[in-house]
């Protein structure tokens, strides 16, 4: 997929489009993240970008937006306050201000992340803690991709994954949800190549 086909396919009123990936980027990439965020902003005009705020990538991508277009920045975050200093997006959704109880499907899928399967009961139930908080991560990163109540599904994902150990952590999580749901996603293989376009 071009540049350019990404943008006539998903340039659409309430198209969401995922700009994340690992909190580790590798120093030659930084730039790169930044750049296509600046490049998708300008060459786009209805697409919203959702990030979940985290270090690295998540906030690499989302500084590009920013320097662009800010009103057309989403974030979704496992709590209030969450970086606070470092998000500048126009719309921020906590967790807080959803009801997970009243969204099975997003718990369903979250809990397809075997490490945190259990804490997502406990954090569920209201069981807070420094461990239980490691849930609010995964049902973040789920909601991010599906969508919950008011929220919109994502259209599209675009990633900055660790090719070295491809697909793990909430990146990899958040991946796999895309794909359990038929979004279709993409990582730097795919987008560094939209840089040269």
């Amino acid at each position: 997929m071009t540049l350019k086909e990404f943008i006539r396919q998903f340039d659409k009123e309430n198209s969401i489009v995922l700009l994340e990936g690992k909190r580790n980027v590798l120093e030659a990439d930084k730039e790169k993240l930044t750049a296509l965020g600046k490049i998708l902003a300008s060459k786009t005009e209805k697409m919203i970008f959702r990030s979940g705020n985290a270090e690295g990538a998540d906030q690499l991508f989302s500084e590009g937006v920013i320097a662009v277009d800010g009103k057309r920045l989403q974030v979704i975050t496992p709590y209030y306050g969450h970086r606070q200093k470092t998000n500048k997006a126009y719309e921020t959704i906590s967790l807080d201000d959803i009801n997970i109880a009243a969204e099975p499907e997003v718990l369903y899928q979250s809990k397809s992340n075997k490490k945190t399967e259990s804490l997502i009961s406990k954090f569920v139930s209201g069981d807070k803690n420094r461990l239980t908080i490691k849930a609010a991560y995964i049902i973040r990163d789920t909601i991010k991709a599906i969508g919950a109540d008011e929220i919109k599904p994502a259209a599209f994902g675009i990633f900055y994954d660790d090719l070295e150990n491809p697909g793990a952590g909430g990146t990899g999580h958040t991946m796999n949800v895309c794909r359990h749901n038929n979004i279709p996603i993409i990582d730097q293989k795919t987008w560094f190549k939209w840089l040269e376009e």
